[in-house]
């Protein structure tokens, strides 16, 4: 698959060049701006209807007529792919990562540098200086970043069975360790049977990725994905706090205070166990708190407090508070030069978004429509009850049309109110936990550089050490065997990777 898309990502190179050789020609009509043609993903099942209410709410906000071409989020990296090699190019492309088919189309100048642009669009100027920076390729900003909250690590426990046993939240990874070991042996669910264990962990090798894993090793203090150490960046990997975590999460494993099918357990049915009574931590994002706590609710709505617990990032062993951030972005909106010819075009379409990302849009596209299918008290969105067919419809066109949205400046729109006191109560609880958590970030140095041999060979090079990871953890291999697989990825095109990243690291400083 990886090698399909890539041979894709290279064909639609060449025929960008092509088209931008063609457009230089000066023959081809301008681009038709009393409209604006977007191409985005859909999460539902169906793309949102052309004339629903969301819809028309849009246009009679951006004053615009909006041309969505919705294409199933499953398949959307090639329908981008296939969309860049041929001639129906739509005037804004909803990007969803650095991948080496974008990095490689930006850099052959298919699409516009915004660097120097979006500061004058006071809706696209960005209040995250280094988020913008995390989205950008080697400092060039290729599209408007579409925000998302950095700060989402987090451990949930049941707290039903942290107050059996008599025991406090883990505050740091050894309390981790001792609240994994009591709920394995200490029959936490009172059934008499050694039928329980600590951490459940689903089938989630891949570096870089929010893993639990990778959790671990930056509370260790590796760093995130990539660190400075002796004035270089290294791959986290290649420290020794790595190699120490991974120790220490191969302790529990040897313990079975993990769950034995940690490699090959589906990630779909990671609650299960949580619910069920079998497997008492979680660590993941903070939003699965609630996805847990309505999993309990649906099963008794009088008796589903206080089964569900959670902190944030874990103090290391060396003391200090190293917690996990993503890169604060999830791709981003950018303007092909093959449909957008002029910098007076180019105009006209930034300040289509900057009115995107105005507020009154920012409510539409996140909450809905007021009165239809939502309503504000004390400044969050309640969903409106009994709903309506109508607001149902907005309702699920929104988890589509959200998929627009930048926040580059923040989160807009109203958060959502919770059902119940108790709800509302622990949402307050993680939106203070994330804040303070925040203060002690650590990013990854390296997230605004894309290394070329790395997009070239990056997958294989690094799945070199995650297929070590796991089969070290799993008893597999010694960790002698790590390590040689550690230095496998330096002599397979991993040291190239280094010398690029450090370039571009000390051209940008």
């Amino acid at each position: 698959m990886i090698r399909r898309k890539l041979s894709l990502a290279a064909a639609v190179v060449t025929a960008t060049a092509l088209s931008l050789t063609a457009c230089s020609g000066g023959d081809t009509p301008a681009a038709d701006l009393t409209s604006v043609s977007i191409m985005a993903p859909f999460l539902e099942a169906q793309p949102p209807a052309a004339d629903g209410a969301v819809q028309k709410k849009l246009e009679e906000l951006t004053g615009k007529q909006v041309k969505i071409n919705w294409a199933p989020n499953a398949s959307y990296e090639d329908k981008t792919n296939i969309t860049l090699a041929g001639s129906d190019l739509p005037q804004v492309m909803v990007i969803q990562g650095k991948t080496p088919g974008f990095v490689k189309n930006a850099q052959a100048g298919a699409f516009w540098d915004l660097t120097d642009k979006l500061d004058k669009y006071p809706n696209l100027k960005t209040t995250f200086p280094d988020i913008q920076k995390n989205a950008s390729v080697n400092g060039k900003v290729y599209g408007v970043f579409r925000g998302r909250a950095p700060m989402r690590a987090a451990v949930m426990f049941r707290q039903d069975w942290l107050d059996k046993l008599g025991l406090q939240p883990p505050k740091t990874t050894e309390d981790l360790y001792k609240v994994a070991k009591a709920f394995t042996e200490q029959d936490p669910d009172g059934n008499g049977q050694n039928d329980t264990w600590g951490i459940t962990i689903p089938k989630w090798g891949a570096l870089g990725t929010n893993s639990p894993y990778d959790l671990i090793e930056e509370w260790y203090g590796a760093g995130n994905r990539w660190t400075e150490r002796d004035g270089k960046l290294v791959p986290s990997f290649e420290t020794d706090e790595f190699l120490e975590a991974d120790r220490f999460i191969k302790k529990m494993v040897d313990e079975k205070l993990i769950n034995p099918d940690f490699a090959t357990f589906d990630s779909t049915k990671w609650n299960e166990p949580f619910f069920n009574g079998k497997g008492g931590i979680i660590v993941d994002v903070d939003s699965r708190v609630s996805v847990l706590i309505n999993l309990f609710k649906q099963a008794d709505p009088n008796n589903f407090q206080n089964k569900v617990g959670f902190v944030g990032n874990l103090e290391g062993p060396d003391g200090k508070l190293h917690a996990h951030p993503t890169d604060g972005y999830s791709g981003f909106l950018a303007v092909p030069k093959g449909s957008v010819k002029t910098e007076a075009e180019l105009d006209k379409v930034l300040a289509f978004l900057n009115s995107m990302n105005g507020k009154d849009v920012a409510i539409l596209l996140n909450n809905g429509i007021e009165g239809v299918n939502f309503k504000v008290e004390d400044g969050k969105a309640a969903t409106i009850k009994p709903e309506t067919p109508e607001g149902k419809a907005v309702t699920t066109d929104i988890k589509s049309y959200a998929q627009l949205g930048m926040n580059v400046a923040g989160n807009e729109f109203y958060p959502v109110k919770q059902p119940s006191d108790y709800e509302q109560q622990v949402f307050d609880k993680r939106t203070e936990v994330m804040a303070e958590d925040l203060k002690s970030a650590v990013y990854n140095p390296a997230a605004p550089y894309v290394s070329a041999t790395y997009v070239a060979k990056g997958a294989q090079l690094d799945n070199i050490v995650a297929d070590a990871r796991i089969k070290y953890l799993a008893g597999q291999i010694d960790e002698q065997g790590l390590k040689d697989a550690i230095k496998l990825w330096d002599t397979s095109g991993g040291n190239k990777v280094k010398e690029e990243i450090n370039k571009l690291w000390q051209d940008n400083k």
